[in-house]
């Protein structure tokens, strides 16, 4: 289901309820119509939460819309393999565990294993029955500790102990090199040529692929950040090409798990996007879009360094031109490899 400007019913009903809720629409205008005033509060969900602005609530909107609906304590918290608990209670949560010294790992909104292990360290630690149930006793326990407790976020000093351990060689690393569905043949050549490059220095590369046309949609992304944690993997680099209504949007940018307006972020992700990035715009000559921060599933659902890379605008002439290229994918390919490889680095080799 998808609802845009001019949709009507109870699904438009629900999502403006929801938006009141957070604040973003007045809750006394009770209306099933989709019109103006609620195509600007989607947009602005959207922004704020790093999802393509475009006013239409599809599945992925939708369910971060129900994620946000939820604040710490509003209902009782536990693991469940399978239907894992989403929202931003979880998040809040994490937030809370990390910054008591407590690893959760990325405070990502999904209450999965981390998590649990988590709660339970910290019931153990405060006297609290050590079921991984958070519930009253629990949520008591962290509002006398919070009182009592000050200190920076160890998730930041965490992160930064991975990079300690990354930064031994590329060679023995796993590497997952997500292909993208728009222009796949270009991007499944660069994905071959990369693991070539980087097979060749003892890195084991994996390739996936995305289920659908659109490279953002939630329950692909979902798939795909599972497999990368399934497998261990140490880096995952996303590569797409993008499309735009307007022919002059062009270049290449990337993306790494962060809150786009300044909160929390992969400290290890910012770092591979800007290597990644630095090589691509130097190798290639096309416009640099910088790196940004985004929640999509793939980057907020990896437990290690993600990157999603837009390699240019299938839409714009000059970018077009140079995709079409033969020789573009064995540059960029060397371009990819190059930035990982330097990730991987000692410091004094980078």
């Amino acid at each position: 289901m998808l609802l845009r400007l001019g949709s009507s019913g109870a699904a438009v009903a629900e999502v403006r309820a929801r938006l009141a809720h957070l604040g973003l629409i007045d809750e006394t205008a009770a209306s099933d119509v989709f019109d103006a005033d609620l195509d600007v509060a989607v947009r602005t969900f959207q922004q704020e939460r790093g999802l393509t602005c475009d006013g239409l609530v599809g599945p992925d909107t939708f369910r971060q819309l129900d994620e946000a609906r939820w604040h710490l304590a509003d209902r009782v918290l536990q693991f469940v393999p399978g239907h894992m608990m989403r929202g931003d209670d979880v998040a809040d949560l994490q937030r809370r565990l990390n910054q008591l010294g407590f690893d959760s790992g990325r405070a990502d909104g999904v209450f999965g294993p981390n998590t649990d292990s988590a709660v339970r360290e910290f019931q153990r630690g405060v006297g609290v029955n050590p079921d991984g149930i958070c519930g009253p006793d629990t949520y008591r326990a962290f509002e006398r500790l919070v009182r009592a407790v000050s200190g920076g976020n160890s998730s930041v000093l965490r992160e930064h102990v991975t990079m300690a351990s990354m930064r031994t060689g590329v060679a023995d690393k796993v590497v997952v090199i997500d292909v993208g569905t728009a222009w796949f043949g270009l991007s499944r050549s660069i994905a071959v040529r990369v693991e070539g490059r980087l097979g060749a220095l003892g890195t084991q590369v994996l390739l996936t692929s995305g289920d659908t046309g659109d490279h953002h949609d939630g329950s692909s992304e979902q798939a795909r950040a599972e497999f990368a944690n399934r497998t261990d993997a140490d880096v995952v680099v996303s590569l797409g090409v993008e499309h735009s209504s307007s022919e002059k949007v062009q270049g290449i940018a990337a993306f790494y798990y962060g809150d786009p307006l300044g909160g929390p972020h992969s400290v290890n992700g910012r770092i591979l996007a800007e290597l990644l990035s630095e090589e691509l715009v130097t190798r290639t000559g096309m416009l640099d879009c910088r790196t940004h921060p985004r929640t999509w599933d793939l980057l907020r659902g990896t437990r290690m360094p993600a990157v999603r890379i837009d390699l240019g605008y299938a839409t714009n002439p000059d970018d077009a031109l140079i995709l079409a290229d033969p020789r573009t994918a064995d540059v960029m390919a060397e371009a990819i490899a190059r930035a990982v490889t330097r990730f991987c680095a000692p410091d004094q080799a980078r």
